[in-house]
């Protein structure tokens, strides 16, 4: 692949290329000879990964509609790659369908006039990229470079005055000295065909992109897919270290890992490094990720370890780092994450003792900056002895705080559930429901579910409350699943009906309504609040004896139409444990799907199936 390209995108400044290189660096300790210079562009088991809808981490194409579009495409080439960026923006993203449809009928494929296909015969008969908006100018009005570039430029920047302007010059030519042309008409071709084709180019280049621009961004996104495929430990990790300060994505990205089967270590004081490690088939937490730590502090940790050998004790670590600008607070966010289980028994106990060590510490140090030790050099051996000892002092036991407290805790200093989750248990009890993942609700296309109803199986991680104009109370709830966090507002009429199941930390469904504002991004305005237990107990039960939804039953032309492709693409986005059923008309059989077809009850699966194979066809029962 050109380095120009490489060479282009380093310029933009992406956090994707420091994930790139951190995952490459990781990689070189197992494969010292790996370089993501020599990586193949043509890597067959790459494109099947992003078919497949397997997007989450990779460059430009995590939201679920630039996935689903490249799903249909069934891409398998960087240049696919790049045509997808292209089209997926305000304006060419409408091109998308017919891109598709001709991708896989050429034989379908329509040009307004003749004079086009040699322009867009590598596009599949859609403009895709400013470049051709030039060709277009050039070829078929008689622009010249400078003129066709002042087009584009103009169309980019929204110059209305001087888009009509061209418009004129592109249909009938122009005769101003130094901007000579004939124009379309003069070209023989109709100004009917010349005034749709011009109107086709204004509402697509105000948004596209220059094919280099889309091929950079290209080129990082299959190196994030390579990586994923064939290292995915080592970049998830790095993906895991850029988003250390956004705790939706750490949540988002760990819940990825979970997918993939990657388990997540808990920070060790003793293994962790600044940020995302791989240990074994793991991922190793990173000690930066804790909060009340900072950097440098960090630094120090692993600098002394790594000269001084491993931490003994809770005492032996507090002794050695002293000095460090270690804190209190600093020393109980590692506590607190589980950083020192691996040298202690209990962290309740670490809490209740930590007091007593740090004055002993400081008591020592003390003594030392005074230089009592070297002046009784007699005792010298009585003391050395009397440190040792205390060294191997053991924290009194006690009885350990109960499992959600230690849930808490690890959620207060690192934003996650490192040992569990609360949800844990409810894993087969959300896929059987129509819960929605708050991953879609954050996700670069949530717009589109704008005004529409969906159900959140959560937990609330933080309540807030404020008092209205006209005297009542609502709330803004911070709320995470598995997949991310959001906000849910409460106002103060379901707040007085269900606030006894809102509070810090209940596991909760929510129903309610999305709503999006473009620059504030997502939320769900609560209608009903449920105790997770009780309505599982009660209304979950009852609504799933009223209306049973357990199969879902799918009518095909046939196993060897391309539409069956599509549907088993989309049931693999969709994975879950529901029964699929498939009935093909031209053999007439019936049965029921692989296991690894089972999908997830969605709306919005059965919505693309149906838009797949039409309505009728997409029944569940």
């Amino acid at each position: 692949m050109s380095k120009m390209l490489l060479t282009y995108s380093y310029f933009l400044g992406l956090r994707t290329l420091t994930v790139i290189r951190d995952a490459e660096v990781m990689i070189q300790k197992q494969h010292p000879d790996f370089s993501m210079d020599a990586i193949s562009y043509e890597d067959s088991a790459v494109f099947d990964m992003l078919n497949r809808g397997e997007t989450q981490g990779v460059f430009q194409m995590e939201s679920a509609g630039m996935t689903q579009a490249f799903v249909n495409l069934r891409g398998r080439s960087v240049e696919d790659i790049i045509a997808i960026i292209s089209l997926y923006r305000p304006g060419p993203m409408e091109s998308i369908p017919t891109y598709i449809a001709n991708r896989h009928h050429p034989d379908q494929v329509k040009y307004k006039i003749p004079q086009l296909e040699h322009i867009l015969n590598v596009t599949n008969g859609c403009i895709v990229y400013q470049e051709q908006v030039m060709q277009i100018c050039r070829d078929l009005a008689g622009f010249s470079y400078g003129q066709a570039d002042l087009v584009r430029r103009a169309m980019s920047k929204k110059k209305h005055e001087v888009m009509e302007q061209e418009r004129q010059h592109f249909i009938f030519g122009s005769t101003e000295p130094g901007r000579e042309c004939p124009g379309c008409f003069a070209n023989g071709i109709p100004r009917e065909a010349a005034e749709q084709i011009y109107d086709e180019m204004l509402s697509f280049a105000s948004y596209a992109f220059n094919k280099a621009h889309a091929a950079a961004y290209a080129v990082v996104a299959y190196q994030t897919a390579y990586l994923k495929c064939h290292y995915p430990k080592e970049f998830m990790a790095a993906l895991l270290t850029s988003v250390l300060d956004n705790t939706s994505k750490i949540i988002e990205y760990t819940g990825e890992c979970h997918r993939m089967g990657i388990g997540l270590l808990a920070p060790d004081i003793n293994e962790s490094e600044l940020g995302f490690t791989v240990q074994g088939d793991k991922i190793r937490f990173g000690l930066l990720a804790l909060k009340n730590v900072g950097r440098a502090l960090i630094e120090a940790v692993i600098e002394e370890r790594k000269t001084g050998g491993k931490y003994k004790n809770l005492y032996n670590f507090c002794k050695r780092t002293h000095g460090m600008e270690m804190n209190r607070r600093a020393l109980e966010s590692m506590i607190k994450s589980g950083a020192f289980d691996c040298i202690e028994a209990k962290r309740r106990a670490m809490m209740q003792a930590l007091e007593h060590i740090l004055k002993s510490v400081e008591a020592d140090a003390k003594k030392n900056l005074d230089g009592q030790l070297d002046l009784f050099a007699a005792f010298s051996q009585t003391q050395a002895e009397e440190e040792t000892s205390f060294e191997d002092y053991q924290i009194p036991d006690c009885t350990e705080y109960p499992a959600e407290v230690l849930l808490q805790q690890e959620k207060e200093v690192s934003g996650l559930y490192l040992s569990g989750h609360p949800l844990d248990r409810y894993r087969d009890t959300m896929a059987q429901m129509r819960s929605t993942p708050i991953a879609m609700l954050n996700a670069e296309d949530a717009h589109e579910y704008d005004n529409q109803e969906v159900t959140l199986f959560c937990t609330i991680v933080k309540m807030k409350t404020m008092s209205t104009r006209s005297g009542g109370t609502m709330a803004f709830l911070t709320v995470e699943d598995l997949t991310g966090s959001m906000e849910v507002l409460v106002f103060s009429g379901v707040l007085q009906r269900f606030g006894e199941c809102v509070r810090d930390n209940a596991v909760a469904i929510i129903k309610g309504r999305f709503s999006f504002r473009e620059n504030e991004g997502g939320k769900v305005v609560a209608e009903q609040i449920f105790d997770a237990d009780q309505y599982l107990q009660t209304q979950g039960k009852d609504e799933g004896d009223k209306n049973p939804k357990n199969k879902l039953w799918l009518k095909l032309p046939s196993m060897k139409s391309e539409i069956f492709d599509d549907v088993r693409n989309l049931l693999s986005i969709f994975e879950g444990d529901m029964p699929v059923y498939f009935y093909f008309e031209d053999t007439g059989k019936k049965g029921c799907a692989p296991r690894n077809m089972w999908c997830v009850p969605n709306e919005i699966l059965y919505s693309e199936l149906e838009r797949v194979l039409g309505k009728g066809n997409v029944i569940v029962q």
